[in-house]
């Protein structure tokens, strides 16, 4: 009688590294490694060296220097007398700002123009590739400086709100469009505001697990759920139940005509303005041709089969066709907004302060340290752009295609 026994496990030798096709793969790109670290090595060393060389040495103690130059547009105190730090922090986060309200509105006329590019309706249908073709076609530093000079030169100038002129009066007594910008009510927290916002951001999040519910629900069962209305309900009456309950803790403050210009609220400058809306609507065009190939990707025969089941174009759009064009959608969206990020830099045309105006333009200039505020640069830039392809990736992980 003679039994089966495993074969004894053959131990580790050094030759497995390059001969076992278990450890090669690993080995090889261990070798790289190494030879790409010690070329950075080799070379920051030898730039270091030239620099020593030529009189001249590698250090960022100049970002403790005061900057002696005004920022137009800031989001955190700031004035004339703070360090050049200060300067790259501000210029960073108005980079973040003008990049996420661009990723954010580029995305909805990008959906929007993808959707309407396969309506039935020839009229809509020519329209929005007119938008496509007109708007991806041109470069965005030529949109960017038309909006800058059609708002410069068609609106009013803040003096002009001193007379009764119809044309220079307050949008609802609140709002000025001016030839520097829109100036808006800005918020006045008081006792209790924290309160009131984070009830706001679980409502959100309420509206988002109903939502999610209710199609879980439809997918499960075939009941639909009104979505409108509970949604509307869910958000805004715990929100104000709460407002009232603390007193109205938050209130507004109005902009007001002082001397030449107006005070008080939020201004948001023209800068700003032209070069958001340039963004938004030029990557638009290239997220909605992404939008009409996912759609397009989609089987025909799903939309035919939602229909037979009664749904309408609308709910089949939202919960049959969408869900699955996003696996094709979100890989090129990712670099879309990635693009916006970096096309943000060309705000410098418009006299708009981000990173590369104040870090990599008057910062640099001042302290003639070039190789050290490139290298922020490049580091805030790379940054910046590995953070928003993680997130995404990690979106679109969630999206794709399950096996069982």
């Amino acid at each position: 009688m003679t039994t089966l026994t495993d074969p004894p496990k053959e131990s580790f030798r050094l030759s497995m590294l390059l001969n076992d096709t278990r450890y090669r793969s690993l080995t090889l790109q261990a070798i790289a490694a190494i030879l790409l670290a010690l070329a950075i090595v080799y070379l920051g060393n030898n730039l270091i060296q030239n620099l020593r060389a030529a009189g001249l040495n590698f250090s960022y103690g100049f970002l403790g220097d005061p900057s002696n130059y005004d920022i137009n547009q800031t989001l955190i105190e700031y004035t004339s007398r703070s360090s050049h730090l200060r300067a790259a922090i501000v210029g960073i986060l108005n980079t973040l700002l003008v990049a996420f309200l661009a990723c954010v509105t580029a995305t909805i006329f990008g959906v929007i123009a993808g959707v309407l590019r396969l309506s039935p309706n020839w009229l809509v249908r020519k329209l929005m590739a007119f938008y496509v073709e007109i708007f991806r076609n041109i470069p965005v530093l030529i949109w960017i400086i038309i909006i800058f000079t059609i708002m410069t030169a068609s609106m009013p100038a803040p003096s002009a709100f001193r007379g009764d002129d119809p044309a220079s009066t307050m949008l609802l007594g609140s709002f000025a469009f001016t030839n520097r910008g829109v100036y808006i009510p800005a918020p006045v927290w008081g006792a209790g505001s924290l309160v009131v916002l984070g009830v706001f951001v679980l409502s959100i999040l309420g509206v988002f697990a109903y939502r999610r519910y209710a199609t879980k629900l439809l997918y499960q069962t075939g009941k639909l759920l009104p979505m409108l209305w509970p949604s509307v309900v869910i958000l805004l009456l715990p929100t104000i139940l709460v407002y009232f309950l603390m007193g109205s803790p938050i209130g507004l403050e109005y902009p007001e005509l002082k001397g030449f210009n107006f005070g008080g609220g939020i201004k948001i400058g023209a800068p700003l303005i032209a070069l958001w809306f340039a963004l938004s609507i030029y990557t638009g065009a290239f997220i909605a041709e992404n939008v009409r190939a996912g759609i397009q990707a989609v089987s025909k025969g799903q939309t035919e089969a939602a229909a037979a089941l009664g749904l309408r174009p609308g709910r089949i759009m939202n919960l049959v066709v969408l869900p699955q064009a996003l696996r094709v959608i979100i890989p090129p969206l990712i670099s879309q907004y990635l693009n916006i990020t970096k096309n943000s830099s060309l705000a410098i045309a418009v006299g708009y302060a981000d990173v590369t105006a104040t870090l990599g333009g008057i910062t640099l200039n001042q302290t003639g340290r070039a190789i050290e505020c490139v290298l922020l640069l490049m580091l805030f830039y790379l940054t910046i752009s590995l953070v928003i392809s993680a997130f995404m990736n990690v979106y679109n992980n969630a999206t794709k295609l399950k096996e069982r």
